[in-house]
């Protein structure tokens, strides 16, 4: 109509930019837009079509039209600016770097280095085997099936953040194989025990639940539209699973000063079973998917720097990364795996232990056509799992190249070397060949040494269906994941 209008008379310059720019925003443009502002969009269409009426008016009764004409082009221009703002499908930023402190699940217990270990690779151990049950599963599933989502649980790191209106602690576990934040809410059906109070929405002014047709409750894999609107189930491979309601809610990140996210889509638990997440009072989600922390931020670049297994230290950094020097960086695109898009592959095309070059296949860790198969770098398994067959090669070469009997002492470890004499021995290099990075692992990193049992261990292990490069391997670097330029960079780093 506005188009047809134009044509009956010449109108000014000034009224004929206005009237292109208002046109993009009819009602066809504006249908993908959230459905909670609808009274808005409708209010704004209609403004559109009286602005049409009083033009045609401007065009044939000028003296008529002409404040009219003024006092509502003004209000739609203003009217679309906020829709620019508000629909925009690309987030800014909502800052431009958040630095914040990890805490290990057993700091401050009363465990020796491998004590702590032991924990660890019990934890992982269980989370390799949901992370490979949910490959397999995502393989095998019915496209008409409909099953509850699987994620991986548990966990070595904390985060510290504050929840609610006003804020309340929130302590979760970091996971860079899952997308979700959820966190226990009351009224519990099922809630486990955890050592600070269990959210209560009620007491928040900023607690909202989402409804079913929300995009955030469309970026679920598995949802489900209840009485209180959109709800989840998530499962863990095992018998622990979190379900709940979907909500929005303030996030508080300590700072000086503190900084207030507000609008955060998370899922509120009320029935939560099992043992996949006591560390924690949940989890927040660090992966690749939309409803991740960082997707929902609005950022496309995070790094952690994880200390030694008794260290204190570690971090994580939301946005923006510290300066290095660029012949420290070693960087090595990020993989797709369209059955797994969460998860972090990256392309392991060999393995060197001291001077040899282990004759592993190239397709011994890649990525298969059914989904299964490829590594994955994440941050709450302890220790890298590799594919059998491969692991075996480099079992082999250690055992050969470290002058030491093997022990047969059951420390959770699947290689270690009698190491009671106490006599200095000579260890080989080893070294991940990614795609465009060769990584020379620190000592540290990869072999453990306990001088009350006097054993030196091996913290690698064998795995089937996916490898995974564990926070042991990455502890003292710098882990940096572009998400805009599909990378990611190791950073050597004293992070202790």
């Amino acid at each position: 109509m506005l188009q047809n209008w134009l044509q009956l008379e010449k109108p000014n310059d000034s009224i004929l930019i206005s009237i292109s720019y208002l046109a993009q925003f009819k009602p066809s443009k504006l249908t993908r837009c959230e459905s909670d502002n609808i009274h808005f969009l409708s209010f704004f269409s209609q403004a559109i079509t009286y602005l049409e009426f009083i033009i045609y008016s401007n065009l044939h009764f000028p003296t008529m039209a002409s404040k009219l004409f003024s006092q509502t082009l003004l209000l739609v221009l203003v009217a679309a600016l906020y829709i620019t703002q508000t629909f925009s499908t690309t987030k800014a930023p909502v800052t431009k770097g958040l630095r914040l402190g990890l805490k290990r699940v057993d700091e401050g217990g009363n465990f020796t280095k491998l004590e702590l270990l032991q924990r660890a690779i019990k934890r992982g151990k269980n989370r390799l085997q949901r992370l490979s049950t949910m490959v397999k599963t995502a393989t095998t599933t019915a496209d008409d099936e409909i099953q509850s989502t699987i994620i991986p649980g548990e966990g070595d790191f904390i985060i510290h953040l504050y929840i609610g209106t006003p804020p309340v602690n929130y302590n979760a576990i970091m996971d860079t194989g899952s997308d979700l934040i959820w966190s226990q809410c009351k009224p519990c059906i099922n809630c486990y025990e955890q050592n600070t109070p269990i959210l209560d929405p009620n007491t928040s002014s900023s607690f909202s639940k989402i409804s079913c047709s929300s995009k955030f409750c469309d970026d679920l894999s598995a949802s489900m539209c209840g009485d209180d609107g959109c709800e989840y189930l998530y499962a863990y491979g095992d018998s622990s699973s979190t379900q709940g309601v979907m909500a929005t809610e303030t996030l508080t990140f300590e700072g000086n000063p503190n900084i207030s996210i507000p609008n955060i889509a998370f899922g509120c638990g009320e029935d939560n079973e099992g043992d996949g997440f006591k560390q924690g009072q949940g989890l927040v989600g660090l992966g690749r998917g939309p409803l991740s922390l960082i997707s929902q931020m609005g950022y496309e670049k995070f790094s952690y720097c994880l200390g030694s297994i008794e260290s204190s230290s570690s971090t994580l950094v939301l946005g923006s990364f510290p300066k290095k020097k660029d012949e420290s960086v070693l960087t090595t695109p990020l993989s797709q795996n369209p059955t797994q898009p969460t998860f972090y592959y990256v392309s392991l095309e060999g393995i060197t232990v001291g001077d040899s070059l282990l004759p592993i296949p190239k397709t011994t860790f890649t990525i298969k056509k059914d989904g299964t198969g490829g590594m994955i770098v994440d941050s709450g398994t302890t220790l890298t799992y590799l594919e059998e067959s491969g692991y075996k090669l480099v079992k082999k070469a250690f055992s050969s190249q470290i002058k030491l009997p093997v022990s047969d002492i059951d420390t959770g470890l699947d290689l270690c070397f009698d190491l009671t004499n106490g006599t200095d021995v000579e260890v080989p290099k080893l070294t991940f060949h990614f795609k465009g990075a060769d990584l020379e692992l620190p000592v540290e990193n990869y072999l453990m040494y306990d001088s009350s049992m006097g054993l030196l261990c091996l913290m690698m292990g064998p795995s089937t269906g996916l490898s995974v490069f564990g926070n042991v391997q990455q502890q003292n670097f710098l882990i940096l994941h572009d998400l805009g330029k599909e990378t990611m960079s190791f950073v050597p780093h004293q992070c202790d």
